[in-house]
């Protein structure tokens, strides 16, 4: 492949790869050290020597830069530091003094906080932890910067228990969080003049410009796109206007990051081209350029998403700056670079930063194959052809990564793209303009009129498309085999496109093949899966029994079952479910399964019978188990936490199996 003869390219790849090393592989951090030493000294020699031009140099550079790779994301972890927090608090009377580094978005029970650790007990400390301020007990929420003195028992993340939930656990860890502690009023002191970072600063600059903007005469819709737009501030956005944007194919337009800042860069460029015609013009446009971006993704908070894309078109503003399209893939292979060395190594395994870098990659790549292949004559018809190409390319490049953690895919997002895409400058620079005339108190009513009507009529176009149901496909089982195989077939069919060949042609067929027999498997597999689960849900009794592609769900609360089901459904390429009233005991292949629930009724058992508390029953569970002598007891998440203590003590003491949903995760049934 022609891309990987470019050094940064090559450069990336491998420090990607040496990454992932890192994360699969961790080594001490002191051996990852020591082995970058010694290969930085041996490149160090024989360039000393000039005997650069063999392959004995090239393959040592690379090898160097995986271990680079390695070496920077296992020292970016502080969990492997020895004075690492969780290392030094030994007692659950530690005292720490927190620095709140981030505001993630609450939900309906609390605020939730990323909080460095700077000390332990008065001793120097590094790692960050997850901070949950429960909404009940929290007079005053925390802000960015703000300093605490806190006693609270550090609480390690628990994995997920039941089969194919979210992983919590994995995805905060992959930001560098491990631990957890609750925060209540009681458990911490607020210190007086905590130093100031800059996003401290941004963060409060933000703040009181979404002051200004509630003063103004928006509605509570448009005000709360508004804020996610210019922002990225969508804590306010309703659920129903949310899953709009989604199912219309238009979610990236709520969440401030590569888009609007590409768009931005645009924009501003266009308004810098008369520079171009003084003395060194072109270099104090670019110099005006970066710095007008960074200073949008000041007053948007400096997010991590933000910086991100901020880093990422800084260098593609170089790019434009040089005018030579084929270093389009060279900037952008050293913008990934930079972001992953310099700002964060973790970020590979984000969302957002995949997404953003898949998208700008199949524009560079495929918008120009798409222009090459149709360009019409007519001005109109070119620009709407331009403006979906783009959204295509685009599109393609995102719908592996889409589907695979999405499980959907909108069918008229191009439709959303042309209505909305070639007046998001106009939506961005009146935005911007409206928050600087806010800020000094003149923004004129005639101004946030128009503006408040534009967001309003995107808004209705947007509810319009996602109203089409029958062109939002949703529920498609995606896995991370397929997820490979996709961007194969992707890549292979964009190389037969733009250079036809027989071998190019059976490359794509060939991945063709291997996608369709690999989904085909997939679909026998589940075809012959039998299996019988108890789930763990609170307030809630969940009982799974599945016979292929068909499922019967045995529950008290269908309505909160229904939630709990629907990944399961999806990974399991589950066609048939049906929703039934939870019964007082089941035969399980031979094996008799008793319910006891709030009414504490029970039946004599066999040693061969399983004992199923739900609903928190009122009973002498050692009485119970003299008279029935189950062979396994099992409480769910339906029961108070307080008598499963009890209950399995009781179980203890008479050597009886005890399974809790809610710490050892769901219950399979033997049903061989």
């Amino acid at each position: 492949m022609r891309l990987l003869a470019f050094v940064p390219i090559k450069g990336t790849l491998l420090l990607i790869l040496g990454i992932l090393i890192g994360f699969f592989f961790p080594l001490p951090l002191e051996y990852c050290f020591g082995i970058l030493l010694v290969s930085f000294a041996i490149l160090g020699y024989l360039f000393i020597r000039k005997d650069i031009k063999g392959s004995r140099f090239e393959i040592l550079a690379g090898v160097s830069v995986i271990l680079l790779g390695m070496f920077s994301y296992v020292q970016y972890q502080p969990i492997h530091y020895d004075h690492h927090f969780s290392k030094i608090a030994t007692t659950d009377t530690s005292q720490l003094h927190l620095k709140i580094r981030e505001t993630l978005k609450p939900n309906a029970y609390s605020q939730n906080y990323i909080a460095s650790v700077l000390t332990v007990d008065n001793k120097k400390s590094v790692g960050q932890l997850l901070v949950n301020q429960p909404l009940d007990s929290a007079s005053k929420l925390l802000t960015v910067d703000q300093e605490l003195v806190v006693r609270s028992t550090i609480l390690e993340m628990h994995p997920p228990v039941n089969p194919h939930q979210f992983d919590f656990k994995k995805y905060m860890e992959r930001n560098g969080v491990y631990h957890s502690l609750k925060l209540s009023d009681e458990d911490f002191v607020s210190l007086p003049h905590p130093s100031r970072t800059l996003i401290g600063y941004a963060q409060e600059i933000r703040s009181d410009i979404i002051q200004k903007l509630k003063k103004e005469n928006f509605g509570t819709e448009q005000l709360s796109i508004i804020q996610a737009l210019l922002l990225g501030e969508r804590a306010n956005i309703s659920e129903e206007t949310y899953s709009n944007y989604v199912d219309a194919g238009a979610v990236h337009i709520l969440a401030v990051s590569g888009l609007h800042v590409g768009i931005l860069l645009l924009l501003i460029q266009f308004l810098l081209k008369p520079m171009h015609s003084i003395p060194h013009g072109k270099k104090i446009s670019l110099l005006l350029t970066v710095l007008f971006l960074w200073a949008f993704a000041f007053i948007a908070g400096l997010s991590p998403s933000i910086i991100r894309a901020c880093a990422m078109f800084t260098f593609v503003a170089y790019a434009m700056y040089l005018n030579r399209p084929s270093n389009s893939f060279n900037i952008l292979a050293l913008s990934m670079f930079f972001i992953l060395l310099v700002i964060n190594p973790n970020l590979l395994f984000q969302v957002g930063f995949q997404m953003s870098y898949a998208a700008v990659f199949a524009i560079v790549w495929m918008y120009p194959l798409l222009q090459r292949w149709w360009h019409p004559k007519n001005r109109i018809v070119r620009y709407l052809w331009q403006l979906l190409s783009v959204s295509i390319a685009a599109q393609l490049g995102v719908l592996p990564i889409s589907l695979f953690y999405f499980h959907q895919f909108p069918g008229l997002f191009f439709i959303a793209n042309l209505l909305i895409v070639p007046f998001l400058g106009v939506i961005l620079g009146m935005g911007i303009c409206i928050i600087f005339l806010s800020l000094l108190d003149i923004a004129p009513s005639q101004l946030i009129s128009v503006y408040n009507m534009i967001i309003g009529l995107m808004n209705r176009i947007v509810g319009w498309i996602a109203d089409q149901e029958t062109f939002v496909f949703k529920s498609i089982s995606f896995d991370s085999v397929q997820l490979l195989l996709g961007y194969l077939l992707i890549g292979y069919l964009l190389y037969a496109f733009s250079k036809t060949n027989y071998k190019h042609l059976m490359l794509f067929l060939g991945f063709l093949l291997m996608f369709q027999g690999y989904t085909m498997y997939q679909e026998y597999k589940s075809d012959n899966i039998k299996e019988i689960l108890l789930l763990h849900q609170i307030k809630n009794s969940v009982l799974l029994d599945r016979n292929g592609k068909n499922l019967h769900v045995f529950t008290t609360d269908t309505t909160n079952a229904k939630s709990l089901i629907a990944n399961y459904s999806v990974q399991e390429r589950i066609t048939q479910t049906d929703y039934l009233p939870i019964k007082n005991s089941y035969l399980i292949n031979g094996t008799s399964l008793q319910i006891i629930d709030s009414l504490g009724v029970y039946l004599p058992l066999n040693s061969s019978s399983i004992m199923l508390l739900t609903a928190s029953p009122k009973i002498n569970l050692e009485r119970v188990i003299l008279e029935t002598n189950p062979m396994e007891v099992i409480a769910d998440g339906s029961n108070y936490p307080s008598f499963i203590e009890s209950w399995k003590a009781t179980c203890e003491k008479y050597d009886i199996p005890f399974h809790y949903t809610g710490e050892m995760g769901y219950y399979a049934f033997d049903i061989e």
